[in-house]
């Protein structure tokens, strides 16, 4: 960290792991292919990940962690379940040096006073849910992500399709839906309306968020 400090890197756009190092934003992080070779003079073993689409993700879920982190928070990471747990705590992993953030991992919750917490909560997961309220006739669930424990939790990748997350993954666009009464019909009502809305998630989590502050 110290070394692409020197050479002009700026850290708090990369997320940085021993054996990959992900540029989460080209242009503010500043790492050019020149500083990428200077860097590998020194650690070649460490490689350097490129991919537009995890940028395009880490925006998004930007837009989410800029207005709802604030210096100095101590925030509870996901438990480790899967491949998307994995990735939402590598894109976390630079806001400890942007906002100060200290990141505690899920088996250590009960050692520190936690004042946020991250889901992975999708938005293929989101759209789901909403469906399935719907289509068991008492309408959508509000309440869904209310907590007892007055803890706010934050969604970075409610704005994140899966078929993102799967893609820069590698894993075949498998997604796991939870088990819930009427979601193979929200799952073929899924499949059918991709074919003729391609944004129909997004305008289905816009259409609730209408209807809850309108209500």
């Amino acid at each position: 960290m110290k070394l692409l400090k020197i050479i002009g890197v700026d850290t708090r756009f990369i997320s940085y792991t021993p054996e990959i190092i992900y540029i989460n934003n080209l242009r503010f992080s500043k790492f050019s292919r020149k500083r990428e070779q200077t860097f590998n003079k020194y650690y070649p073993e460490i490689k350097i990940l490129r991919s537009s689409l995890l940028q395009k993700i880490c925006n998004h879920a930007s837009k989410i962690l800029s207005h709802q982190l604030k210096p100095k928070d101590t925030v509870l990471l996901p438990e480790i379940k899967d491949s998307t747990d994995e990735l939402i705590i590598i894109i976390l992993e630079p806001y400890s040096r942007k906002y100060g953030i200290n990141f505690v991992e899920y088996k250590d919750k009960d050692n520190f006073k936690i004042n946020k917490k991250i889901s992975s909560l999708t938005l293929n997961i989101e759209a789901y849910n909403i469906l399935s309220d719907i289509f068991t006739g008492e309408g959508i669930n509000f309440k869904r992500h209310n907590n007892n424990e007055n803890v706010p939790i934050i969604y970075p990748f409610i704005n994140v399709s899966n078929e993102w997350i799967n893609s820069f993954l590698d894993n075949n666009n498998k997604t796991d839906y939870p088990a819930r009464t009427y979601g193979k019909l929200s799952l073929s009502f899924m499949d059918f309306i991709s074919e003729i809305i391609p944004q129909y998630k997004e305008n289905i989590l816009k259409s609730k968020k209408f209807i809850e502050k309108n209500h």
